[in-house]
């Protein structure tokens, strides 16, 4: 069997490893990026901790399987009915059965200045830019800026905003910046924080936020931005370290083939019960309009849930149809402390710590050999941070 997959995110190389244990596939694994990107820890990675538990090389990933082919290039045209994909190279690639797990991508829903001045931490690039930007008015100028703005409270904002005040603290202490002013602001359209999650985590996420010195609003708008400012619900917030964790879109590649999809009304792709949307086509993980879309667990178990059936296929068995399975949520707010929720399972503090670390072990070996697991794992430990 010949699989061809598009996306080195969770559901891609989760598909592709799957797929490897059959001596008799090939797999050709076409992707962006060199690296596998570790979504949960890009807060850790913008505020000082190792970018090791961030980014790991998709050459590890793969080390020692000789059925996978890893292939750099930007997928950008498809046509079912050839069965070929072309890349950005130029490139056509030709493929028996093909997996699109191409994640999804950051937008501005058009607030003016937004894409242009604020910050992102969605990449190595953006974590780049903005680790610089804060040590550049630390280090180079002795001083912190007036505020720090994060627009976005779900996870990655909450994480962010959680963490950022720590880590402006150990900057100010290594160059000698004595009585430092911290403001850090939270800034969410929806009536709480962490939406997605119920009211009680939500108030509870609230209130060690504001423990931690972080003012959270919520109910607010953001209506523009230039590089010294933010307009909030007829409010400028003067800053120039504005942070957007909010909104995210389908990949662009589907808009750019939509003949070939159907979309739900949250623009994902709207797949079968054996996650199809054409024949031997598949759709998974933050692409498909599936009931918990957009979290890394539904992007691991859409893998195994259509890896399973491709050994089913192989042996000529009936195809198991896919059901949705709700993941647990755990967010951590600060040192030692986080929020657990399953269904009607809630937990906060340290145990809610304990728990993240032991997700984020899992989340690793669903990737990573035990060896390379502990080496990646290992820095996500908060007394191994660094400036």
């Amino acid at each position: 069997m010949n699989i061809t997959i598009v996306g080195g995110g969770f559901g891609g190389v989760k598909t592709a490893l799957e797929c490897a244990k059959d001596p008799h596939a090939t797999v050709t694994l076409i992707t962006d990026k060199p690296d596998f990107q570790y979504y949960p820890a890009l807060y850790g990675a913008a505020t000082g901790r190792s970018h090791l538990a961030s980014w790991v090389p998709l050459s590890e990933i793969f080390q020692g399987k000789k059925n996978v082919i890893v292939v750099l290039d930007t997928v950008t045209t498809l046509d079912p009915a050839a069965k070929t994909l072309q890349g950005q190279s130029g490139v056509v690639y030709s493929y028996e059965t093909c997996v699109l797990a191409l994640g999804t991508v950051t937008t501005y829903f058009g607030i003016d200045g937004l894409d242009t001045h604020a910050y992102g931490i969605k990449s190595a690039n953006e974590v780049a830019k903005l680790t610089q930007r804060i040590r550049a008015d630390v280090v180079e100028n002795h001083q912190l800026d007036k505020r720090y703005v994060v627009i976005g409270a779900g996870p990655t904002g909450v994480e962010l905003a959680a963490a950022l005040g720590s880590y402006l603290r150990r900057l100010c202490k290594k160059y000698d910046i004595k009585n430092p002013a911290i403001k850090i602001d939270l800034i969410e359209a929806a009536p709480r924080v962490l939406p997605r999650m119920s009211e009680q985590s939500s108030a509870t996420v609230t209130r060690r936020l504001q423990k931690l010195g972080v003012n959270v609003q919520t109910d607010k708008k953001v209506e523009s931005a230039t590089a010294e400012a933010v307009m909030v619900s007829g409010e400028a917030l003067a800053s120039h370290t504005v942070i957007w964790t909010s909104g995210v879109a389908n990949h662009p590649f589907y808009k750019a083939n939509e003949a070939h999809f159907e979309f739900a009304p949250n623009g994902r792709v709207v797949v079968d019960e054996y996650m199809q949307a054409g024949k031997d086509l598949y759709v998974i993980g933050d692409n498909a309009a599936t009931k918990f879309t957009g979290l890394a667990q539904t992007a691991l178990h859409d893998a195994l849930f259509i890896a399973a059936n491709f050994k089913r296929v192989a042996k000529k068995q009936t195809l198991n149809t896919y059901e949705a399975i709700m993941p647990p949520v755990v967010v951590p707010v600060g040192e030692y402390w986080a929020v657990f929720e399953w269904h009607k399972l809630r937990l906060s503090g340290w145990i809610g710590s304990v728990i993240r670390k032991v997700a984020d072990f899992m989340g690793y070996s669903d990737i990573l050999p035990l060896g390379q697991t502990l080496g990646v794992w290992h820095p996500i430990r908060e007394k191994n941070q660094k400036i």
